[in-house]
């Protein structure tokens, strides 16, 4: 993986960093010694190919709303709806 740009640091709290693009603020990577000892959880989305690492579990879900156990049953789109071609 390589990094285009410089990320910026914030200390979100006294044992988490989160790294931001400096330039248009695109969340990258989120570091805590605590919650994830000697591990970097990266915003794949921000990954030129996502599929070359899909994820392999679902965190932080004690309060996720109920419809996102569904979510997966409702209609998808490529594009916008009604602008697709």
């Amino acid at each position: 993986m390589t990094i285009t740009g410089t990320p910026t640091s914030y200390n979100s709290s006294a044992e988490s960093i989160r790294q931001f693009c400096g330039t248009c603020g695109t969340g990258l990577f989120f570091y805590s010694a605590t919650v994830f000892p000697g591990q970097v959880d990266i915003q794949s989305a921000t990954l030129d190919e996502p599929d070359a690492v899909p994820p392999v579990a679902l965190i932080q879900t004690a309060e996720a709303p109920r419809w996102l156990e569904s979510i997966h049953d409702l209609p998808k789109f490529a594009r916008f709806p009604g602008m697709e071609g």
